[in-house]
């Protein structure tokens, strides 16, 4: 014969099920306000663009007619390039290019901690031996 168990209590700790609402919520309040951050910069830039766009074209009001497809050029490359400037492919450039300065730029940091170190390992034999035991550590 078989005998089978129903447990009716609580499989789940709720103060681990809270902790774990609360850091669901507090992550979906962060991409949130990032997102949020984005646009704004983002309107901050197509509110440029517009009075951009409107100082160029007062300023080319007042030309001859002689310069007026100079004018009209100026002014439509001006609103071809700001409509390339809210394209997907455009952001995601720009944000590559960032994101490859801010490496760059961390790893010139890295290299000149690196030196410096290495300098001072030069004066100091104790320094020297720990860094040949993790260079050591590091290629095996």
């Amino acid at each position: 014969m078989s005998n089978f168990i129903y447990n009716s209590y609580c499989v789940e700790h709720p103060g681990v099920v809270r902790i774990y609402q609360a850091d669901d919520e507090r992550m979906a309040a962060i991409a949130a306000s990032h997102q949020a951050r984005t646009q704004s910069r983002w309107m901050v830039l197509a509110v440029v663009l517009a009075a951009l766009a409107a100082g160029i074209y007062q300023a080319t009001e007042t030309w001859s007619d002689g310069h007026m497809l100079a004018a009209w050029i100026v002014l439509w490359a001006m609103a071809f390039a700001s409509v390339a400037l809210f394209t997907t492919p455009v952001r995601r450039a720009i944000n590559m290019v960032r994101t490859g300065y801010r490496a760059w730029i961390g790893s010139r940091q890295q290299a000149a901690a690196d030196e410096r170190i290495w300098n001072a390992a030069l004066q100091d034999a104790r320094l020297m031996a720990d860094l040949a035991r993790a260079m050591d550590r590091q290629n095996r």
